[in-house]
């Protein structure tokens, strides 16, 4: 087998299984462990994998700009959006995350619902300035240009003083052993406050973002109370599996 059909055969795995594990495709592939550690070290140089130990995971999908995931998909954010909106009757204080999603979900949040709503998110406050019964809270820190979000200590402590009824988290990649995961270092740490902060948690991902890892783990999937998603059920019923609550935008 030449080393680009090899490769190729890797990929197939990946994208069939959610994960490829070097014992297996040594076997399977009928090469050395350094070919398939040279394999697996080359793909994810090339950012077609995320090596983890013994094996390797789907990568996210590309990062992109917040100016730029405004235009994409609004349909499929819009039907989230909806869709999660009942899960968080009943809940007075919530933290909402950054991101196109979350945004969308602000605009939908009904006038006549008082609650307080936390975020790290500049364009989400901005969004619930006019609600006439919401009171905002924008957590400080520094702002990440092309993520519209807030990171770094102040934030982190400013999470850790609430106890939320729950969080809705815009998620980067959801893996169903890894569980949430982000691309950005400072921007985990913050996810991480959120996730702790909260009684429950709501993750919003369309199904590009499903089954994939990041390099920066945010929270085992047992912290994910409901998935929020667009996907089939080929691709969620690992999570369904796991406990997680899994709604179909």
């Amino acid at each position: 087998m030449l080393t680009a059909e090899r490769r190729q055969a890797i990929l197939t795995r990946l994208e069939r299984d959610g994960k490829v594990v070097a014992s297996e495709l040594v076997a399977s592939l009928g090469v050395s462990e350094d070919t398939v550690r040279r394999d697996l070290r080359e793909l994810a140089a090339g950012g077609h994998v995320l090596r983890v130990h013994g094996g390797a995971l789907p990568p996210p999908p590309a990062p992109a700009s917040f100016a730029q995931r405004l235009s994409v998909a609004p349909e499929a954010k819009a039907h989230l959006a909806a869709a999660a909106l009942p899960l968080l009757e009943g809940a007075n204080v919530l933290v909402l995350d950054g991101g196109t999603t979350a945004l969308e979900l602000a605009r939908r949040l009904p006038p006549e619902r008082a609650c307080t709503v936390l975020t790290n998110s500049p364009p989400v406050a901005v969004a619930l300035a006019s609600h006439p019964r919401a009171d905002v809270v924008l957590i400080g820190g520094r702002l990440l240009k092309d993520s519209q979000v807030t990171v770094g200590a102040a934030a982190i402590d400013a999470l850790r003083q609430v106890r939320a009824d729950a969080c809705v988290l815009g998620v980067c990649s959801l893996h169903p052993e890894l569980g949430v995961s982000a691309t950005d270092h400072d921007e985990a740490h913050v996810k991480r406050a959120m996730v702790a902060a909260s009684a429950e948690v709501i993750a919003l991902a369309t199904a590009d973002k499903l089954r994939t890892a990041g390099p920066w783990v945010v929270a085992p999937l047992a912290d994910v109370t409901h998935l929020v998603t667009d996907a089939g059920a080929d691709l969620t019923d690992a999570y369904a599996a796991a406990g997680v609550s899994v709604v179909r935008a």
